[in-house]
């Protein structure tokens, strides 16, 4: 009987987890109150080292298999949990074989669909949420990667601004390939919408959809988003006539849906009057990169589209206009972002991701602007915002949905410290915000003082066609 094995990670203190009994007896003091969504294995999240992982039992070549899938799909740029290890060779105590284990990273503040559907949610709400989805299988199928089940089941959601973001969480029945045909993206289309009808039939029998959403016709609208943004991804278009600038508009249409254009495939028409162009390599992430460039902040696509909007009025309102752009970032990373991110109360700071939290304030200062009628400092904005909004948005790092006891019933004894979570200290022991409590909340005012633009509502989405992305 071969000794038992981890392969794939550097942690030697995955060696202390009890492997050596079956995943759903583990020990209380192992596990992490999370909650999970539907999965045909056992799975449970675990405490290692001051972070979580999550362990899925199955058997050992769909274990590798999978490992492997998900490690190519972060190598090719699409998202996706990240593998940490493949443990094998387990054996209970009285000799029993016990099944393989893969070991991924949580993701952290992402959200199961049912957390997401733990109360009845707009129906706007509902189409931002299969939009994601959407993305995600496109941006799949860009890279070659047929999934072969999708589901709302195998991803996880993560707020990106006003949107979601949708990540890969099993990968088992997927597979690589140098380019996907028509029928295999098809198919795969197909089986997102019969998965998905059936998962949102399940929701409503057990009430939590609303009563006004039609599953089939959710389904159908996932299955039209897909098709619509995969024809502006790949789309031929033919110019006959100052080709740069229409090259150039192409590629700037791309950017501003959030996708950068590695590759075009151009030739001339059969007369030679015209040039036909094609993206060849479309990778998405414009908007996060050029974040990532400039200050080092990795964050989602719509909430880089957001922060970028701040530093650009900053850069434009504040800023020296003869600054380098990398200097403008750098000090509007210091004197903006940093300063507000830091101003939320250690106990708050597992609810939403600094990224989401700078977006819901830029928000919340424009609705204070609104309300004023000129602009509202920042320091006033974020000491009403964590006040007032934040302790109520609930914490998306540990506890989602309506109750995280009803998602992990089968662990009674999780029962203490779910009630423990509830039990918080004074909410701003430790508050970081010092005096911007004693700063009053703007009076409504017949003065207009417009420093930057927050009286302007937040800019809207791109569009494709007459849809907003």
């Amino acid at each position: 009987m071969p000794p038992l094995q981890i392969t794939g990670s550097a942690n030697a203190n995955l060696l202390g987890l009890p492997w050596e009994i079956p995943l759903e007896h583990w020990p209380t003091e192992h596990i992490a109150a999370l909650p999970r969504g539907i999965s045909r294995h056992v799975v449970r999240f675990v405490k290692l080292d001051g972070r979580v992982i999550a362990v899925k039992e199955t058997n050992p070549s769909i274990a590798h298999r999978e490992f492997t899938l998900l490690k190519e799909i972060q190598h090719l740029g699409a998202p996706s949990v990240t593998p940490l290890a493949v443990v094998t060779g387990r054996v209970s105590p009285e000799g029993e074989v016990l099944e393989a284990a893969l070991v991924t990273e949580h993701l952290q503040f992402s959200l199961p669909y049912r957390a997401l559907f733990s109360q009845a949610l707009r129906e706007e709400t509902v189409t931002r949420f299969l939009d994601a989805l959407a993305v995600l299988l496109v941006r799949l199928h860009l890279i070659g990667f047929y999934w072969g089940d999708v589901s709302l089941s195998n991803a996880l959601f993560r707020r990106d601004a006003t949107e979601f973001a949708a990540y890969v969480v099993d990968a088992e029945t997927g597979d690589i390939h140098p380019e996907l045909t028509v029928g295999q993206r098809d198919y795969d289309l197909e089986l997102a919408r019969t998965n998905i009808v059936g998962e949102l039939f399940d929701l409503e029998a057990q009430g939590r959809l609303d009563e006004a959403l039609d599953p089939i016709d959710l389904a159908d609208r996932l299955v039209a988003r897909y098709e619509e943004l995969w024809k502006a991804l790949t789309k031929s278009a033919t110019f006959t006539s100052n080709i740069p600038l229409e090259v150039a508009n192409r590629v700037r249409e791309l950017n501003d849906m959030g996708f950068d254009v590695g590759e075009l495939d151009m030739r001339k028409t059969d007369d030679g009057n015209a040039l036909v162009i094609r993206p060849k390599i479309v990778d998405a992430g414009h908007h996060a990169r050029r974040l990532m460039r400039l200050t080092g902040l990795d964050v989602q696509e719509n909430q880089a589209r957001r922060l970028l909007n701040d530093l650009d009025e900053y850069k434009a309102f504040q800023a020296n206009p003869e600054d380098d752009e990398g200097y403008v970032a750098h000090e509007w990373l210091l004197q903006v972002f940093e300063p507000a991110v830091r101003a939320v109360p250690r106990e708050f700071r597992k609810k939403l991701e600094p990224a989401q939290v700078f977006h819901e304030l830029l928000e919340h200062r424009w609705y204070l602007a609104q309300g004023a009628g000129h602009d509202v400092p920042m320091a006033v904005a974020t000491a009403s915002y964590v006040k007032h909004i934040l302790p109520a948005r609930p914490d998306e790092q540990s506890v989602l949905g309506v109750s995280l006891a009803e998602m992990t019933a089968e662990l009674p004894a999780l029962t203490a410290e779910i009630e423990a979570r509830g039990n918080v200290d004074e909410a701003f022991v430790g508050d970081n915000t010092h005096g911007w409590g004693s700063i009053g909340e703007p009076e409504p005012e017949t003065k207009e003082v417009t420093r930057r633009s927050t009286v302007v509502p937040p800019p809207a989405r791109p569009k494709i066609g007459d849809r907003e992305v």
